[in-house]
């Protein structure tokens, strides 16, 4: 589910959908609810909170990555390195909220603000008390993953605006080893897994960028702001989810070696039901651009232009999701 790195979630737009909350359940089922519901809790804290390094694999659609995560938890915060094992050389090194991307190949240094927390084994971005409004929660069968047991939990959604879940946490800890994102049909979309796992006594000697000096590397800064895009507005939602950040960022284009790359501005709306993210980037419009879909794993992203202004909207929602979303987008000028 999510993604590798770059991509991101999350949400404001109270939803009307409250009806299904409202329905008697069995003992039984409620029981079975509020267990996963507990498990997801545990999960995303024990992202957070322990010490762990290994090395996982994410598949989106035909694409397969390998990457090893080095976290540290303690008094001042959370430390973690992220290299990716596979294609070009890059490698992340995030301080609490700070992260810093080493690209060797090119000699660069980005730095950049974290602007959600939803990276793997950390998924979820909301409380695990608000998604039973849009998904059906319940315990799955165990299973052992990377050498651990774990406990499955099952996320069935109630409309066909979004996907299934599949979670599968470490008995002991809740750390989460793997999760699947499936389709109406039960069809695995996306997932990500770890296949090799250390928990606890983690040196934060171990967290530190691999490589020596980079004194003579060119170091670019993420100029990131918050913003009022609340001429922007989405008709067609999907319930649950919630418009909870709104930024803009300075983008820097590709450039060739020795020469000044170009900085335009974009503007991002973030939406997200806890779990899935759909984001809207907003920025000046133009005429070198052509519309169009396309698809990658659960991703789902479609350029349009919209007045003066070109549009990418970017979801880890179904197609049919994203097109709702993109027909209804809507801009009213506060002049």
């Amino acid at each position: 589910m999510r993604r590798t790195l770059g991509l991101f979630k999350y949400i404001l737009l109270f939803s009307s959908f409250i009806a299904f909350s409202a329905h008697a359940e069995s003992p039984v089922r409620s029981a079975d609810t509020r267990d996963a519901q507990s498990w997801l809790r545990k999960m995303q804290a024990a992202a957070q909170k322990l010490s762990y390094s290994g090395t996982f694999i994410y598949q989106q659609g035909n694409d397969m990555r390998t990457s090893r995560i080095t976290h540290v938890a303690d008094e001042t915060g959370e430390l973690e390195r992220l290299e990716l094992l596979d294609g070009k050389p890059k490698e992340y090194f995030r301080s609490n909220d700070e992260i810093v991307c080493y690209l060797p190949e090119s000699k660069t240094v980005l730095v950049e603000k974290r602007i959600t927390q939803d990276v793997f084994p950390a998924i979820l971005g909301t409380g695990a008390d608000r998604l039973v409004d849009h998904y059906t929660i319940r315990d799955g069968s165990p299973a052992r993953i990377a050498g651990f047991e774990a406990q499955s939990i099952l996320l069935e959604p109630e409309d066909d605006l979004r996907y299934g879940y599949r979670l599968w946490a470490e008995k002991n800890s809740g750390l989460l080893l793997r999760a699947q994102t499936v389709d109406e049909n039960g069809a695995v979309v996306e997932q990500i897994s770890f296949t090799q796992l250390s928990i606890g006594n983690v040196d934060r000697k171990q967290v530190k960028p691999g490589f020596g000096s980079t004194r003579d590397w060119r170091i670019e800064k993420a100029v990131m702001s918050p913003a009022d895009l609340s001429g922007w507005s989405v008709a067609r939602m999907p319930p649950g989810f919630r418009r909870i950040r709104e930024v803009r960022r300075a983008v820097s284009d590709t450039a060739p070696a020795n020469s000044v790359s170009a900085q335009r501005e974009i503007s991002q709306i973030v939406y997200s039901d806890g779990l899935a993210a759909i984001s809207i980037f907003i920025e000046p419009g133009s005429q070198s651009r052509t519309e169009g879909w396309i698809k990658q794993g659960a991703m789902n992203i479609i350029g349009k232009r919209y007045g003066n202004f070109w549009l990418t909207i970017v979801g880890e929602v179904p197609s049919s999701a994203i097109r709702r979303v993109a027909d209804s987008i809507e801009y009213k000028s506060s002049k």
